[in-house]
This record gives structure tokens, sequence and C-alpha cells, in this order.
């Protein structure tokens, strides 16, 4: 299902996640100039396990540069289309919670949903050589809020069925909590096959990234989930 837009408009001018999604434009024409050195900014800059997981790796780096990794991944991007699948979804849920969070609350928020999924990146694919680059981690987390903040909110999606695509209007909570249960079941696969990844993507960073975002979101505000639900 691709999300197409909302029916929930936002109560101000989104300007963390205007900011956000400006970021991950201009990162991503840096990488486009980058040419044949672009494989060793994604290590760089991208979340590799295998530097916090092996100490002879580790000893290479500074407790800076082990640091860095973990908010520079989430603006980098392996392509144009995984670019615009997430910036879009980032479009759609992130001014309502930014408008429900406001506006430091919320740059702290996607920050802190990003870190949170590579965190359960590493436990789940703790000797990986790859660089894990995306917001989609973050932006997983910015869903979580949203399915618990806006639950009743109307979503126009785009469902294919069979060979044919129909577009519909689902309620928020349906789907987004489809979307974590095919995040979840992959995932699953995915460490039944003996990795945290499948299909080059690492599932259990958007199941982190989208329980943060709840438990973050009920830290920030201090209400219960069932007190939102009536929205």
């Amino acid at each position: 299902m691709i999300p197409l837009r909302d029916a929930n408009p936002s109560g101000g001018t989104p300007v963390v996640n205007h900011a956000i999604i400006l970021g991950c434009v201009l990162a991503f024409f840096l990488e486009l100039l980058l040419g044949p050195n672009l494989h060793y900014f994604f290590i760089a800059y991208g979340l590799v396990p295998i530097r916090y997981t092996n100490l002879q790796v580790a000893a290479h780096f500074s407790p800076w540069e082990q640091a860095l990794p973990f908010f520079t991944f989430m603006f980098l991007h392996g392509g144009w289309l995984h670019l615009i699948g997430n910036l879009w979804v980032l479009h759609i849920f992130g001014d309502n919670v930014e408008s429900a969070l406001g506006h430091g609350r919320y740059a702290i928020f996607y920050l802190a949903c990003g870190v949170a999924s590579a965190a359960i990146h590493l436990l789940t694919n703790p000797g990986s050589q790859l660089p894990t680059i995306g917001a989609s981690g973050a932006i997983a987390g910015v869903m979580g809020a949203y399915f618990i903040l806006y639950p009743k909110a109307r979503v126009l999606t785009l469902v294919p069925i069979f060979f044919f695509f129909t577009v519909i209007e689902i309620p928020a909570y349906v789907f987004l909590a489809f979307w974590f249960i095919v995040q979840f079941f992959n995932g699953a696969f995915a460490l039944l096959a003996g990795t945290g990844e499948f299909g080059g993507i690492a599932w259990w960073a958007h199941v982190g990234g989208f329980l943060a975002g709840i438990f973050l979101l009920r830290m920030m505000m201090g209400r219960s989930p069932q007190q939102f639900w009536h929205r």
C-alpha cells in the first residue's frame, strides 16, 4: 500500500519537517557529486555495525567518529526512489506530529527515533560490514507517533489488487498497523535466515523506530496512548 495524502491538516507550518526534508535532499546532491568516492563516504557516515561490535575494527575510530554516524546515516539515501519514497511518507505524517509536539520537541523526537532505530539494527545485525543509510528508521518513529495521535485520520492509499491498482481512503490505524506487521514479519524472516536484513532492508530498524516513536511520544507528552484515541 502506498500513501498518497492524509485528510488531516496540520496546525501550522512544519518548519522542522521541512528542514529535515531539505537536509536529506542536500545530502543526496552531495552524494551525486562524490562519484567513485561515494562508497567511502557511506562507510564514514553510514552506520556500519561491525565498527561497533568488533573491537579490532572499533579501535581505528575515535569516539566522535563512532558517534557521528548515528545521526548522519538518517540523512543519506541510496538512490532517487529511496529518497523520494522516504521523504514523501515524512511529508504526509510528519507535519501533524510536529504540530502536536511543537518544533523543538519534534526535532529531538525525530533524531531520537533515528538513533533508536540504529541501535536496534546493531543488535539484530551485529556482524554486518555494509553501511546502513536512510531516514526510514526515524520516519518509522514518526509513523508510530501518528498511529497514537491520529488513529482515525483518513489516509488516501494506492492499493494493488492482483494486476490492478485502486485508490481508497482508510483509517490511519489500519494503514500503519498493516505497515508495522509487514515490517515485523519480514524482520522475523530475516532473523530465521540468520541475518538482520532481508532484501537489503533493515526491517528491525523500522520496527524499533516505530516502537520508539510510541514510547517517546508518551514520554514527551505525558499522556497515555488511550487518551489520544478519540481523535
